[in-house]
């Protein structure tokens, strides 16, 4: 929660809320959340890292049709380029099974055993299903810039395998944490901002795709199998076939 100073300068807020349908897990029209869960999950809030995975918002997630989640991945530029930071936390409940990429590998085309696929069709639809990414940097950027790098997290999406679909709510915000004292002004009300010229962001628009890429493959690997109402399951990626996969085209180094 805001400080006395900060609240004293902002007098209102606007929070900002997704969601991904987990309809197949989760009885999301129950409205099973009440005001004492907000309050809880408010007072609970820290910094550091988070849980990945079932967790929070994850909870319900179908990813590639695994057990989806929850996940994070940030890139830190060096020195040279800014050392600016870019983090992603990303909300997974999309996919097919075939098109799972990892590291460039073709990994859902071996995992086809147990797909859930009842009489040719897929029972989940996750062509129709979500991703919600939120990128945050401390790079001084301007909104037109944020928007830029936001757009990006369609490229880290795209390179774990998935094309979108019609019915794909994919939703991407970003924003800098960076000119947090434009808000004073000065007695004229003038503040003086930074940014970095567009000829300088590339670096970070490449950050916010790998970081995105590897947010994802982290919630499905943190996931683990879970049964929802009405007694439909979700397996968890199995780590041990991913590594073979993965060794097999080259992508893992032989363990010493």
């Amino acid at each position: 929660m805001a400080d006395k100073e900060q609240c004293a300068f902002s007098k209102w807020s606007c929070p900002v809320v997704g969601e991904t349908a987990d309809g197949w897990l989760n009885d999301m029209n129950g409205f099973h959340v009440n005001e004492q869960h907000v309050m809880q999950a408010l007072d609970s809030a820290k910094d550091g890292a988070i849980a990945e995975g079932n967790v929070g918002g994850g909870t319900g997630m179908l990813c590639y049709e695994f057990k989806g989640g929850t996940g994070t991945s940030s890139r830190k530029l060096p020195t040279k380029l800014g050392g600016w930071t870019v983090g992603v936390l990303a909300q997974c409940n999309f996919g097919r099974r075939y098109q799972l990429t990892i590291a460039g590998a073709p990994v859902g085309q071996h995992l086809q055993e147990g797909a859930p696929f009842t009489n040719g069709e897929n029972p989940f639809r996750q062509d129709d299903g979500s991703l919600i990414v939120i990128v945050a940097t401390d790079a001084p950027l301007l909104p037109h810039q944020l928007k830029r790098l936001a757009k990006r997290v369609a490229i880290g999406m795209a390179r774990t395998g998935s094309l979108g679909g019609n019915g794909s709510g994919d939703i991407f915000l970003a924003f800098s944490t960076a000119n947090s004292n434009a808000v004073h002004g000065n007695e004229m009300g003038l503040s003086n901002i930074q940014t970095l010229t567009n000829d300088h962001i590339d670096p970070l628009l490449g950050a916010t795709a790998y970081a995105t890429e590897e947010a994802i493959i982290n919630a499905m690997v943190a996931a683990e199998d879970m049964k929802g109402h009405n007694d439909v399951e979700a397996k968890a990626l199995p780590h041990e076939d991913v590594r073979s996969i993965l060794k097999r085209y080259g992508r893992l180094k032989e363990e010493l």
